[in-house]
């Protein structure tokens, strides 16, 4: 997490925990042009619009007092969702057994993408099995998120 994504975490994570709800994730990005500033929700029951709106009306009037980004910025609140990308070591701990989807910055016996059950996790190396287990270095790593098949 960069310096903003952290100053922004430690504002929102008590409001987001008032409301029975679990901080997954804040990002600040650059698309197109126009900076974003994310947080990311979860809930063992499920994040909807409400749960959103709520969220997104407390913290706005935080952000704009204690004015942590120097640039403008869209502020959006949403679910982590049911592909969220992983990042942290709890994250890999809590999803232990689940399917994933590791990309890769270059191929490994052939492959960029690889889909398989998170084995483990280990000084942020990462073994997943998709037919045979495959241990990837956190150098390798593009991302990893869950994976779900529909």
């Amino acid at each position: 997490m960069n310096k903003i994504e952290q100053t922004v975490y430690d504002l929102a994570l008590p409001v987001v925990e008032e409301q029975g709800l679990e901080l997954w994730d804040v990002e600040y990005v650059l698309e197109a042009g126009q900076r974003y500033l994310r947080v990311y929700l979860d809930s063992p029951v499920g994040v909807d619009l409400d749960d959103c709106e709520r969220v997104s009306r407390l913290l706005d009037p935080m952000l704009d007092e204690k004015d942590p980004i120097p640039d403008s910025y869209v502020f959006e609140v949403g679910s982590a969702g049911c592909e969220r990308q992983l990042k942290r070591p709890s994250d890999f701990e809590r999803f232990l057994g689940e399917l994933v989807e590791v990309k890769l910055y270059s191929a490994v016996d052939g492959s960029k993408q690889w889909i398989g059950t998170l084995r483990s996790y280990d000084d942020s190396d990462v073994t997943v099995d998709s037919g045979g287990e495959h241990r990837f270095t956190s150098k390798q790593i593009a991302s990893v998120r869950l994976h779900v098949e529909f």
